[in-house]
């Protein structure tokens, strides 16, 4: 029997609609999924990922153990060094997913006495990271340069920021955003960071691939952030995650984050899939065949005059703002009927009257598609 108060709890999420179900959606048109480029389907990702364990004779099921005991095979190392390489970066650290990363590095690094500005919109995983440590922490407006400057000069004139040497200074961001799909300007916030001495810490999770290798090497940034999180379950279609670092930040890392330490590390296979994806995402023309489809989805929002529905976004993640649970639901069954699917985003998941149908798009959608969806979502609007 549940008990009383956890009864409670499930009753009123019940009563305003917003209960989490495990569901399965197949035959539909895919507008939901984080999968992307289409890789966790690609052919040639599982036969190169196959042939590469046979040839560095790697053919076991599991890692045995965590990395800082039996479970740190050869692979790891070559795969780590080769994703550093790539992202132009001394060190890389796989973790065995994006939310152990950050539940990590951010319950490991800020220290008591320090300092930690986040965007409010950052992801839980990162959220809950923060709260297990002991630094003091300060959200400010979603994107907002302005703010997060007002929020700084505030705690600046309440406090002894900046006063105490050992004190060290984190602002936190992502560079998409993955409930709106948008981003924020990383050269001014790197531009501020630099300004104030303050480490910048950026999540890629939602650009890696979506934007080649991710925005902070698009905007030539690599060295202006102090640790930068690529997740592999996305653009990339696999497992895992890694936080791409100078080596003695890694090396504190290995020690100290307990998400690391205390886990079984990942079985060869996935660590394998990483570097096969990553070569096929250099060779392959996936990013631009998806950008073409972020180009047709915005053309033909503006073309049925749905542009106050959705917030601006370049990503792969376009949000269409549709307020109340009940409503949004509804709205999701009726594109589900005509074979598309696409979730809907619920308070309290979104903020109250943020309600969101969450449009992903992919290399693999077609134009065909694309046009039906958007032709049957202003119907429904309007």
């Amino acid at each position: 029997m549940l008990p009383k108060k956890l009864q409670i709890k499930v009753e009123e999420r019940s009563a305003i609609n917003a209960m989490r179900k495990l569901k399965s959606s197949p035959g539909l048109i895919d507008f939901s999924s984080n999968d992307y480029l289409g890789f966790s389907s690609s052919s040639i990702i599982f036969n190169n990922t196959t042939q590469l364990l046979k040839d560095k004779n790697h053919q076991i099921n599991g890692a045995t153990g965590s990395r800082l005991l039996s479970g740190n095979y050869s692979l790891y190392q070559e795969v780590e060094s080769k994703i550093a390489e790539i992202h132009k970066v001394e060190s890389a650290l796989i973790f065995n997913s994006g939310y152990d990363a950050n539940i990590g590095f951010f319950s490991a690094i800020p220290q008591r006495g320090d300092v930690i500005f986040y965007d409010e919109s950052i992801h839980a995983s990162i959220r809950d990271g923060i709260s297990m440590s002991n630094a003091k922490s300060y959200k400010f407006k979603h994107n907002d340069i302005q703010d997060l400057q007002n929020v700084v000069d505030r705690i600046k004139d309440s406090s002894n920021l900046n006063k105490d040497e050992s004190q060290e200074i984190y602002v936190i961001t992502e560079s998409v955003f993955s409930m709106d799909g948008d981003s924020p300007d990383l050269v001014k916030l790197s531009n501020y960071c630099t300004e104030i001495g303050a480490h910048f810490i950026v999540d890629e999770a939602h650009a890696l691939g979506v934007f080649g290798l991710g925005l902070i090497q698009q905007l030539s940034l690599e060295d202006k952030v102090f640790a930068r999180l690529v997740t592999f379950g996305k653009g990339l279609g696999c497992h895992g995650a890694a936080f791409l670092v100078a080596t003695d930040l890694k090396e504190y890392l290995v020690n100290f984050a307990r998400s690391f330490i205390y886990t079984t590390a990942l079985p060869p296979h996935s660590v394998g899939t990483i570097i096969s994806a990553y070569d096929e995402l250099i060779t392959s023309e996936k990013s631009e065949n998806l950008q073409e489809n972020i180009r047709l989805f915005k053309s033909e929002i503006i073309n049925k005059k749905l542009e106050a529905y959705f917030v601006a976004s370049d990503s792969a993640i376009q949000s269409c703002i549709i307020a109340g649970n009940d409503r949004v639901i509804n709205i999701s069954l009726k594109l589900k009927e005509n074979g598309f699917d696409v979730k809907p985003i619920l308070s309290p998941t979104v903020k109250l009257g943020q309600e969101r149908l969450r449009f992903c798009l992919h290399s693999y959608n077609t134009e065909e598609e694309i046009l039906s969806l958007i032709h049957l979502l202003s119907t429904l609007l309007k």
